[in-house]
């Protein structure tokens, strides 16, 4: 006879439950092979995630060595365009005979080279412009990507 405490009851020939140990092992066993599967999934998903992540970021710097080049070869042109311009007008100085001559092809080389470097800013802005975008796509695409399979989960 036991006495519960707190109680004023008295419970008799209080039964246990047989606990079979085949089934509690069988249990265990299956817990264990579910925690097993989620942990592969889990790892499958991350795996697949670092691939992507490798593979866009392997593409950002493709595209970035791409175009740093195309850059790099504007830039070269338009300073080498804006040298011969320079000798080009050194020349035509030499030849002047008079005072006003010089003063109409300094100008007019003036004007010229303004709207030269307006036209090689605005070209090297609309690659800048190219490149960013460029660029910053495989990491976005990567990143829209990993969202919606996320979302989906």
């Amino acid at each position: 006879m036991s006495k519960i405490t707190g109680k004023s009851e008295t419970i008799e020939n209080v039964e246990f439950p047989t606990v079979d140990p085949s089934k509690v092992a069988e249990r265990v066993r299956a817990v264990t092979d579910q925690s097993v599967e989620q942990s592969k999934e889990i790892f499958s998903k991350l795996s697949s995630d670092a691939e992507m992540a490798q593979t866009a970021f392997e593409s950002t710097f493709e595209m970035a060595r791409t175009t740093r080049n195309d850059l790099v070869v504007k830039t070269i042109a338009a300073l080498q365009a804006n040298a011969e311009a320079g000798f080009t007008h050194l020349e035509a100085l030499v030849a002047v005979k008079s005072p006003s001559e010089f003063f109409d092809l300094q100008a007019a080389f003036l004007h010229k080279q303004i709207e030269n470097s307006a036209e090689q800013a605005k070209a090297l802005q609309a690659l800048m412009l190219r490149a960013s975008e460029d660029v910053s796509k495989p990491i976005k695409d990567a990143f829209e990507k990993a969202l919606k399979v996320r979302k989906a989960a």
